[in-house]
């Protein structure tokens, strides 16, 4: 049976130039140059290392890593995801810790694709929570942390620690999280989604009063709604509503 051919991807700030070649001052456009084979403006003499901030042309097949070791910053969306082919000689740094990566001296450019697989197979799910539930919800939780600091403390305090037979501790949900993202080959995405719901709550937040310590707890709201959005489709509530911090919402579970 034949294998099924392997898709390579890049991605680039929104104006399709990869950041690293940017900063290198040798930019490469790979939206200008659609269909077309780019070779490298100024390859590492010796294969793989890192001679300049730019060496060589860095792709992977698992889409859940895409976002990794971009040089984007600030992390933002939407960024273009495009899908390469490597041409000529290609090498790895390690085919034991980055199997799903491969850098080349020359790649075409296929097309632009689809960036929200880069989130997860959720991602559009993900892009909801970040732009539309994180933004009116922020705002709510910052203000219970402020109008009862000592009693949230607490409240937070027995999420973290505290599961039970229908909801899984904070940090136990938090962990199988990060495991799961991991094992799915989607540490990047998990990163990537992070940085958008702090962002999410760092605009919300702009024209409040909210304390520092009010926007760590939105923070921490808003990154577990937004992982939770990620593996929705591999956990059940138990760890889906600990994620969420739902018994933070509950009125039983502050006289608990």
């Amino acid at each position: 049976m034949a294998r099924k051919p392997v898709t390579w991807y890049i991605a680039t700030p929104a104006d399709g130039i990869i950041e690293m070649s940017r900063e290198a001052g040798t930019p490469v456009n790979l939206s200008a140059n659609v269909g077309k084979v780019i070779d490298h403006p100024n390859p590492c003499r010796n294969k793989w290392y890192d001679e300049s901030r730019f060496s060589y042309f860095r792709m992977v097949k698992r889409v859940g890593e895409a976002l990794e070791d971009t040089g984007i910053w600030p992390i933002t969306w939407p960024v273009p995801l495009w899908i390469v082919e490597p041409l000529g000689e290609t090498g790895n740094w390690s085919q034991r810790h980055y199997p799903y990566r491969l850098l080349s001296h020359q790649i075409r450019v296929i097309e632009e694709t689809d960036a929200c697989p880069a989130l997860g197979p959720c991602g559009r799910d993900v892009l909801n929570v970040v732009q539309q539930q994180i933004p009116e919800q922020a705002v709510r939780w910052a203000a219970d942390w402020d109008a009862d600091p000592e009693g949230m403390r607490q409240r937070e305090w027995n999420w973290e620690q505290c599961g039970g037979r229908a909801c899984a501790s904070g940090r136990r949900a938090e962990s199988v999280a990060l495991t799961m993202s991991h094992a799915r080959r989607e540490s990047a995405a998990q990163t990537w989604i992070e940085h958008l719901a702090r962002r999410a709550v760092d605009q919300a937040l702009a024209d409040t009063d909210a304390s520092m310590y009010a926007y760590s707890y939105a923070y921490g709201r808003a990154i577990g709604h937004a992982v939770a959005a990620q593996h929705q489709t591999r956990f059940d509530a138990y760890v889906l509503d600990a994620l969420r911090g739902t018994g933070l919402d509950s009125p039983a579970s502050a006289a608990a």
